[in-house]
């Protein structure tokens, strides 16, 4: 099985990237054919055979991904799986690639794996890079519906089936994307715990544009990819939990403008999951109102 891997950076990390690529390079199994995407931005020395991609803006994360995906043929065709790596991040075990390989040979329906991200000093995973409702428990292996965005492995079969990430999110929810469309088309995610990321413990509301987008991406995601009785329902609740969670002012008033912007704006193709997806989702724990 052949692995790839899409490596997207500002090129404002260049000590973290170095690190992360020779972790690359020293896992076991045969080698990963690797890309670095300079999103917008230009690339310095990389090692021997590791091949650029340099894109004159950014794309945001989504458009400078599928921007990588590309490079291994249309929908990544010429590798079997592509690994999604934080430039920051850094796999610490050796054995992860033959992990990722056994895996999808294992299960012909798994269709993308979603690593356990940890903080390389305190070894403590946050809940929020838990992708389900029941997260207190990080080190439990699950099925899950949604799966972490520069943690993860994907059968480029998924994207050759049912397109790559949305590239006008830019940023937030592109994962749970392509996440339902997968599902949707029959593909399984897995969160593996034994499949580990290193990664500094931050916050996302670290980035400028994050309560804006979070926002307006979550109204695209329910409009392009919920039956229409479930939109409400859906942007309601997250509507009642943002208030609950009392943001400040400034950020409460970026989360309603991004809100507003998602409905006026247009989201992308609409393509509403069956209501056999819908309960597949519920079976596994996180119903599509949440």
């Amino acid at each position: 099985m052949k692995l790839g891997a899409v490596i997207l950076t500002m090129g404002d990390r260049p000590g973290e990237l170095r690190a992360l690529l020779d972790s690359v390079a020293a896992q076991d199994g045969a080698p990963i054919d690797v890309v670095v995407v300079g999103n917008g931005s230009s690339l310095g020395d990389l090692p021997e055979g590791v091949r650029s991609l340099e894109l004159p803006e950014n794309l945001g994360i989504p458009g400078g991904r599928n921007a990588g995906i590309e490079t291994f043929g249309p929908g990544g065709g010429d590798v079997d799986v592509l690994l999604f790596l934080d430039d920051d991040g850094l796999l610490p075990d050796k054995g992860t690639a033959e992990l990722v390989r056994a895996a999808f040979e294992a299960d012909p329906r798994l269709g993308i794996i979603s690593f356990r991200i940890a903080d390389p000093l305190t070894g403590t995973t946050q809940r929020r890079h838990v992708p389900r409702l029941r997260a207190s428990d990080p080190l439990r292996s699950s099925r899950v519906t949604t799966f972490l965005g520069g943690a993860n492995a994907v059968r480029t079969q998924v994207f050759q089936q049912v397109g790559g990430l949305p590239d006008h999110f830019f940023y937030a929810h592109e994962e749970t994307d392509l996440a339902w469309r997968a599902l949707d088309a029959g593909w399984s995610i897995d969160y593996r715990a034994d499949m580990v990321l290193h990664h500094p413990a931050t916050a996302p509301s670290r980035h400028a544009v994050y309560h804006r987008m979070v926002a307006r991406n979550r109204v695209w995601l329910a409009r392009r990819n919920l039956p229409l009785p479930l939109v409400p329902v859906y942007l309601l609740v997250w509507l009642l939990l943002t208030l609950l969670r009392r943001p400040s002012r400034a950020a409460l008033k970026a989360w309603f403008g991004g809100f507003a912007e998602g409905w006026r704006t247009p989201c992308g193709p609409r393509k509403p999951m069956r209501w056999r997806t819908v309960w597949r989702l519920t079976r596994l724990g996180r119903p599509p109102v949440i």
